[in-house]
C-alpha cells in the first residue's frame, strides 16, 4: 500500500480565519488561534483511512513583524497538542522573498512527500484559498477547497462547504 496524506492548510482550515479591515487574516496571538468546528472529527476520519495529516502553511507575518515567533510556537504546540497531526511544514517568508516553499509553489509539499514517502497523486490538500489549490495542483494532489467568501474565483478539483463533507468526498474518492 502506498503512503498517502492529506495536507491540511492552517488558516481558514485547521483554525478559524479572522478578518481586519475587511480581508481574511491569520491570528497573531494564542488568544486569537480558535480551532474550526468539525477539524478534530475530519482529523480523526483521515486518520482512520490510513491518511498521514500534515499540515502546510504560509505564515508570513513573521517577516512582516505582525506575530512574534514565540506566538507561532504557542499556536503551533496548541494545534499539535489537540490534534493528531504527523508534521508541520512551514514558510515564514513574504511573498517578495520568492522562497520555492512559500505557496502557490509546491516546495513545502514536496519536501512532505520525501519526508514521509509520500505519494501526491493519491493524496488530497485542503485549503481556502487559491495559493493552496496551486500549490495542491503543482505537486499532483487532489485540491479540495473549503468554500468562503473570498475564494469564490478559485476552480479547486472539489470544492466544500465544510469539513465534514471533505471528508465524505474524500471517502467516496479512495472507496468508490
Amino acid at each position: 500500500m502506498t503512503n498517502r496524506a492529506v495536507f491540511l492548510d492552517r488558516d481558514g482550515v485547521i483554525n478559524k480565519v479572522l478578518f481586519r479591515d475587511g480581508l481574511p487574516v491569520s491570528p497573531r496571538s494564542i488568544e486569537e488561534f480558535v480551532l474550526n468546528d468539525g477539524i478534530r472529527e475530519a482529523v480523526s476520519e483521515f486518520r482512520k483511512h490510513g491518511f498521514r495529516i500534515i499540515v502546510i502553511t504560509n505564515q508570513p507575518d513573521i517577516a512582516r513583524g505582525r506575530v512574534t515567533v514565540e506566538a507561532l510556537d504557542g499556536m503551533t504546540r496548541q494545534m499539535r497538542q489537540e490534534l493528531p497531526i504527523d508534521d508541520v511544514f512551514m514558510c515564514l517568508h513574504d511573498d517578495g522573498d520568492e522562497c520555492p516553499c512559500r505557496k502557490p509553489k509546491p516546495g513545502l509539499l514536496l519536501q512532505a512527500a520525501q519526508k514521509w514517502d509520500i505519494y501526491l497523486p493519491e493524496s488530497f490538500f485542503i485549503g481556502d484559498t487559491w495559493k493552496d489549490v496551486e500549490a495542491g495542483r503543482a505537486a499532483g494532489c487532489k485540491t479540495v477547497l473549503l468554500d468562503a467568501p473570498y475564494n469564490q474565483e478559485v476552480a479547486p478539483d472539489l470544492r466544500v462547504k465544510s469539513l465534514s463533507e471533505a471528508v465524505e468526498m474524500i471517502k467516496c474518492s479512495i472507496h468508490p
